[in-house]
């Protein structure tokens, strides 16, 4: 499989470039940094992005914090514009499925900031016709952060505890491994039914369940 992949060096590309070496796939990373562990590298700005090489897919793992950000303009930038910029750069070298990470609750007119950018991103990537378009919702991501990041890290220790009291509507926001959502990036990549498909916890659940390998 042929991917390109942006967001490679944090936490959930880390985990698709791991697996894609593991498998030999071809990856092209686009981003303002090089991973080091690309087939090939595009070191480029999110706002002036080089024609893109044709692939099977395109994998967008891009994500900050507002806090990492510093305002919430700069997580914008990235979590939107940047997410937007790399989509429309996709469709324009050929590529028809497209396949990003956003968040649960994620809603154009929610109240919270964060999830409002979110909502925002995934309506305007289903303007953009991809034939197949998969929008992965995670809660809480389980990994290694770079950083100082003493909440999340408390949500990690309680994440085990947390998930199972999580029930009924809220079982979509039960934590999962960065590496169980790469692999789940990885299965999706290789499908072909059209249309936008949306995943929460039960769906990523139900998908590794039936994968054989790890």
């Amino acid at each position: 499989m042929n991917l390109l992949l942006a967001g490679g060096t944090g936490l959930v590309g880390n985990e698709v470039l791991t697996l894609c070496l593991a498998r030999t796939h071809h990856v092209t990373s686009v981003g303002r940094r090089p991973t080091g562990r690309a087939s090939r590298e595009i070191v480029a700005g999110f706002s002036e992005l080089p024609h893109l090489p044709a692939a099977d897919a395109a994998v967008c793992v891009l994500g900050t914090t507002i806090r990492q950000a510093g305002s919430r303009e700069a997580f914008r930038e990235v979590d939107y514009a940047a997410v937007l910029s790399f989509a429309v750069a996709a469709q324009a070298a050929g590529i028809n499925h497209f396949l990003v990470v956003t968040a649960v609750g994620a809603q154009p007119d929610a109240s919270v900031f964060y999830s409002r950018v979110k909502g925002e991103l995934e309506r305007d990537l289903q303007k953009m016709d991809f034939s197949r378009l998969d929008i992965l919702r995670p809660g809480l991501l389980i990994g290694p952060r770079k950083g100082n990041r003493p909440i999340e890290a408390f949500l990690q220790h309680i994440a085990p505890i947390a998930d199972r009291i999580m029930l009924g509507a809220w079982r979509r926001y039960r934590s999962i491994a960065a590496s169980e959502l790469a692999r789940c990036l990885l299965a999706l990549a290789s499908q072909q039914a059209r249309g936008v498909f949306i995943h929460h916890y039960d769906e990523m659940s139900k998908l590794l369940s039936g994968m054989d390998y790890h």
